[in-house]
């Protein structure tokens, strides 16, 4: 500890650089799990290839850079690949690198854990309209698992003894898990009567569920209702780019290289095209995303204020009764 003081003393940029770095080469193996985990297609084997067939140098599978340098074209072919690829792998950069920012070090790795599951997460439920069971369930789990080595997740590091911190920190998982999923199972039952059809997915209540045992009830709370509002705000303006332009707001079809190394791993060879994903009024759309969007802006921003607000709300009520 006395070592990473002297470090950040002596060169604050240190590890904000490295965390960074270390978020686009994570991003770079979400973009292999984003897209082979749907397929059923290992994330280690093979190694990344071009859609046309060759396969991809380890200087051209250099996170953001590579696409930056390659202009958004494979050096084998000259096909041209999707921006989702480096966008991807920034987004999760400056994820890690907010959570490193916010929190102290043993929470911000596990936020970095938490922001790994968010975004495959997120992409895959884009993709395929579905949440494997893996981030869902499995998150659950590793969240549960996680409070209890790092009580600090559920700001439970206040007492001398660790037993007693981790208890009540799994404690906290356990019970954002079951309430976060309860809170839109209910939801969605009574949204199913209203509209007389589905209106939710059941991977939604398992990925809640995740989201619980990582930020706890609140967190679960604000990710419904804060993601709800992220999403109609997200709606409105689809529906007026629709209304200028005149023409749906899905992503153009265009042949695919996967140049997303994993730190350990390879990418895939892809000729199809994205799968599309038109939003909006009237059209099945993944709720799994604002989710993720409110659960994300709670653990790295919002948690003081939303935990505050439900700490008075409490004390109000206690008053009155």
């Amino acid at each position: 500890m006395e070592l990473f003081n002297e470090v950040n003393t002596v060169a604050p940029w240190f590890f904000p650089t490295m965390v960074f770095v270390l978020g686009a080469c994570v991003g770079s193996f979400l973009n292999v799990c984003i897209y082979r985990i749907p397929a059923e297609k290992s994330v280690v084997f093979p190694g990344s290839t071009c859609a046309c067939g060759k396969p991809i140098a380890w200087f051209d599978n250099i996170p953001i850079l590579s696409w930056l340098i390659l202009r958004g074209r494979a050096r084998c072919c000259g096909r041209p690949f999707s921006i989702r690829y480096p966008a991807i792998e920034l987004l999760t950069a400056l994820l890690f690198l907010a959570s490193w920012m916010h929190h102290p070090p043993a929470k911000a790795v596990v936020g970095m854990v938490f922001i790994s599951i968010m975004v495959c997460a997120t992409f895959i439920d884009f993709d395929h309209m579905i949440i494997p069971d893996r981030f869902a369930i499995g998150g659950a789990v590793v969240g549960v698992l996680l409070s209890g080595l790092v009580p600090a997740l559920h700001d439970q590091a206040v007492t001398p003894y660790w037993a007693i911190n981790a208890t009540r920190a799994v404690l906290e998982a356990v019970i954002g898990m079951f309430i976060g999923s309860a809170l839109v199972l209910w939801i969605a039952e009574i949204a199913e009567v209203v509209l007389r059809k589905e209106a939710m997915g059941f991977g939604d209540v398992k990925f809640l569920g995740a989201i619980g045992a990582f930020c706890g009830w609140q967190g679960g709370v604000f990710a419904v209702f804060g993601g709800a509002v992220l999403g109609t705000i997200a709606f409105a303006g689809i529906l007026i780019f629709e209304k200028a332009t005149g023409r749906a707001a899905s992503p153009a079809a265009e042949p695919e290289q996967d140049t997303s190394p994993a730190p350990e791993a390879g990418g895939d060879s892809k000729d199809e095209s994205e799968p599309e994903s038109a939003i909006g009024f009237g059209r099945e759309t993944p709720f799994g995303p604002m989710l993720a969007a409110g659960a994300l802006l709670y653990f790295l921003w919002l948690h003081p204020i939303v935990d505050g607000y439900f700490a008075e709300v409490y004390k109000l009520l206690t008053d009155f009764s």
